[in-house]
């Protein structure tokens, strides 16, 4: 029977979620993309540290699974693979929660904390949405904290604009718009000095 664990991160692997190896794994975590790291039950101590500090960095959890180097490479189609880091919350939330189902000693602490994260960033997307909605639909809000919809514009109604000759002809010229300012010489500056 396979591990629900490997089989979940070998489908977050397949959806693109997945960093594999050192390097890619510390660009996520410094770049604040990954989610959790998982680190191999038989990886190198030295291994161990750096996917402890990449988590530190990232801000992400870290955790040691059960599964052997030559296991977690399989699951992720690898030969071996000492660390991964899932850049997914919702993976992340349920390859996490599986571990808790399996051993809740050692990962009920971690499931509840990105249980935590994982809802924070789902209200997060809906207020995102929110508002790409009402940016769309042109909805204000005052500062009383009342929200209207945007004065229509004429365009909306139809109505046209009205011809260049019945607008007022104003034009402001440098002194109007500053008044006491000097005005600017053209083109100082640009011209060379010949020695």
């Amino acid at each position: 029977m396979k591990d629900p664990v490997l089989s979940f991160l070998g489908l977050a692997k397949k959806a693109g979620r997945v960093e594999i190896g050192e390097e890619p794994v510390g660009s996520a975590a410094r770049a604040k993309h990954a989610r959790v790291i998982l680190v191999a039950s038989d990886a190198a101590a030295a291994s161990v540290r750096r996917a402890y500090s990449f988590a530190q960095t990232g801000a992400c959890l870290c955790l040691t699974v059960d599964a052997t180097k030559d296991a977690l490479g399989s699951a992720l189609g690898r030969t071996s693979c000492a660390m991964a880091a899932v850049t997914d919350i919702g993976f992340a939330e349920a390859i996490v929660k599986k571990l808790a189902a399996a051993d809740p000693e050692r990962y009920a602490a971690a499931a509840e904390r990105l249980e935590v994260k994982a809802r924070r960033a789902a209200q997060r997307r809906q207020e995102q949405l929110q508002h790409e909605k009402k940016l769309r639909q042109g909805v204000k809000k005052h500062r009383s904290g009342k929200t209207e919809p945007a004065a229509p514009s004429p365009k909306d109604h139809g109505a046209e604009k009205k011809p260049a000759a019945a607008r007022p002809a104003v034009r402001k010229t440098a002194a109007s718009r500053f008044p006491g300012s000097r005005p600017v010489k053209k083109g100082k500056g640009s011209v060379k000095k010949s020695k």
